[in-house]
């Protein structure tokens, strides 16, 4: 049984149905990039900003960045300076969620969808006793980079990530797929997901696993589902569990209820709102939304860390959605 990781800023949790970047979530990093005798096998979870800032970034306000780094490609990863450093030093860490939304272009706009791991019927079992392991929803675990940033005049040091995206996986990629002039299709990306825990621990633990070696856990997984979700979801002003829910597409074309959508409606029924959000910038958006526990004793914070002190299970059976 794996010992359950220390909780650093939980205070700053904000659950949300619908997270963009520059917001802040948790993340898992090993425990030795904050105490160097730390066993680098030692996890922690900490509250970072979404959207990587260099340590080497020298204006005094992050914001003035003139690029992108809410997300990362696999393939310039190790060649991108943004990247490359806090890479080469470590710097992996695990971006939790309960899974992540995209959008699929229509002449009549763009569809969104969301993408989630199998989840089984514990899902919406009543919470379990503090000493049992948890075997309820299970999270989205994607492989990200992060970086401490120290303001150029002094203050709080700023803790951020990106997470990897790689080539969408088969499942998945129709909803990507773009008719280009050249009459040809052009893949579309999705966050790298570390499935099961000896990858989880293999892309934490830097100093036992290098660099080299844990990029090769980087790639498309078909262990995935996913459903069509209300365009509620489209402004990400919209935070509430409606964002979620499975919906039918036309009419007469209904989508088929699989078993992860029906523990999706299940949860989201016993589900509590979520904290506005302001305004964020673009697509892809993925939940931070935590499990939120039937008795009143539990908060999504203790939920949360039950579920990160488990073993690692075995990848779910695939399932077609």
């Amino acid at each position: 049984r794996r010992r359950q990781p220390e909780w650093i800023q939980a205070e700053r949790y904000r659950p949300s149905y619908n997270k963009g970047p520059q917001s802040s979530g948790p993340v898992l990093l090993s425990r030795r990039h904050l105490q160097q005798d730390a066993d680098s096998s030692e996890r922690v979870l900490m509250d970072m900003r979404w959207g990587l800032v260099p340590s080497w970034f020298k204006k005094d306000d992050p914001s003035k960045m003139q690029f992108n780094t809410s997300n990362c490609r696999s393939d310039t990863m190790l060649k991108k300076s943004s990247y490359k450093g806090a890479l080469l030093k470590g710097k992996r860490c695990v971006v939790l969620a309960d899974g992540f939304y995209e959008w699929q272009q229509h002449s009549a706009g763009k569809q969104p969808y969301f993408i989630y791991f199998p989840q089984t019927k514990d899902a919406v079992a009543k919470g379990k006793e503090e000493d049992e392991e948890w075997r309820g929803w299970r999270l989205l675990t994607m492989a990200g980079i992060f970086d401490c940033w120290e303001p150029p005049a002094g203050g709080e040091m700023l803790y951020t990530y990106t997470i990897i995206t790689v080539d969408a996986s088969k499942d998945v990629s129709f909803i990507h797929h773009r008719q280009v002039r050249a009459g040809k299709g052009a893949a579309g990306r999705m966050p790298a997901i570390l499935d099961g825990d000896e990858a989880i621990r293999k892309w934490l633990d830097f100093a036992e696993v290098p660099t080299q070696e844990a990029v090769k856990l980087i790639q498309p997984t078909e262990n995935i589902v996913f459903h069509p979700v209300s365009t509620f979801v489209n402004s990400v002003r919209n935070n509430a569990p409606e964002c979620l829910a499975p919906i039918e597409l036309g009419a007469k074309k209904e989508v088929k209820a699989t078993p992860s959508s029906k523990v999706m409606l299940g949860w989201l029924k016993n589900s509590q709102e979520g904290s506005p959000q302001k305004k964020e910038n673009d697509l892809p958006r993925w939940t931070s939304q935590f499990i939120h526990s039937r008795s009143p004793k539990k908060t999504s914070a203790d939920i949360l860390q039950q579920w990160l002190g488990k073993e690692g299970e075995p990848a779910a059976k695939k399932r077609k959605a």
